[in-house]
């Protein structure tokens, strides 16, 4: 089976990195390595991932610091260029990822074919989590057959792609100075131009904080429009690939509510953060 390398760009993640670093740690197979990234934080991230380092000495855990830029693409690429595994999985700070997350990505990855993957989510921080589960899955399914089984929607809090494509798409991957769209949109697209082979795996999941729910209304569209933004710049106008921007669109209202709503009845306090 492919080794595979767990990559987590970080930048002031003191209250998620620990619950990310203790779900990457506790897999039924284990992980290569479990790199991560540190991008000029200011908090304690940087010194929690050490702490953990010297709780578990035989715990493949690696911090790197990434200092020469600010942001999550060139986090995140130098991240997956430290990364050894064969198959270099891509996370966020807040992600928990199932405990057999690994497997289910060897498993994908068995077919030489398989290039890169993604999976659902499911939000851990709101109300009905394995119907909100499930929920995703259909829509990601969904999304898939519209596309004609041209998958351009990998998931940055729950992806992973072969060394090999990384490598044949690394020197072309959007830098994307003004923020303006969706980076792991911008790696499936590069996947697509060469004919790479994106595979959808059901059973790769990863749980993730719903915070971005915390966002303004105007910040939330501006999120969410990346979708175009990044479709735009690549001269894609195929008019069923807004359908995910339409449904997070749609979503967010009765979502904010119902996240409120948990966060009342279960004493929540959420810490915002991520790059």
């Amino acid at each position: 089976m492919p080794s595979v390398s767990i990559v987590i760009p970080a930048y002031n993640e003191e209250a998620v990195i620990r619950q990310c670093i203790l779900a990457a740690l506790y897999q039924s197979v284990p992980a290569l390595e479990i790199i991560v990234v540190d991008n000029r934080s200011t908090d304690r991230t940087a010194e929690l991932v050490g702490l953990m380092q010297e709780e578990y000495p035989e715990a493949p855990l690696v911090l790197l610091s990434h200092d020469a830029e600010q942001g999550l693409i060139p986090t995140r690429n130098y991240g997956l260029d430290h990364a050894t595994g064969d198959v270099l999985g891509r996370i966020d700070a807040d992600s928990v990822l199932e405990p057999d997350w690994v497997e289910q990505v060897q498993r994908g990855f068995a077919d030489p074919t398989v290039m890169a993957a993604t999976g659902p989510v499911l939000y851990y921080d709101m109300p009905l989590r394995r119907f909100g589960l499930r929920a995703d899955d259909r829509i990601r399914r969904f999304v898939l057959k519209l596309a004609r089984k041209q998958y351009h929607f990998l998931f940055g809090s729950n992806m992973a792609l072969r060394r090999d494509a990384w490598e044949a798409i690394r020197a072309e991957v959007c830098r994307d100075e003004a923020d303006e769209m969706h980076e792991d949109l911008d790696l499936s697209v590069h996947l697509a131009d060469h004919a790479l082979k994106i595979l959808y795996l059901p059973g790769m999941i990863s749980g993730m904080s719903a915070r971005r729910l915390e966002d303004s209304p105007k910040d939330y569209r501006y999120y969410v429009t990346r979708f175009d933004r990044t479709y735009r710049n690549h001269k894609i106008h195929r008019r069923v690939l807004r359908v995910p921007m339409l449904i997070f669109m749609g979503v967010y209202y009765p979502a904010k509510v119902l996240r409120k709503v948990h966060q009342v009845r279960t004493g929540q306090l959420i810490r915002r953060g991520g790059i």
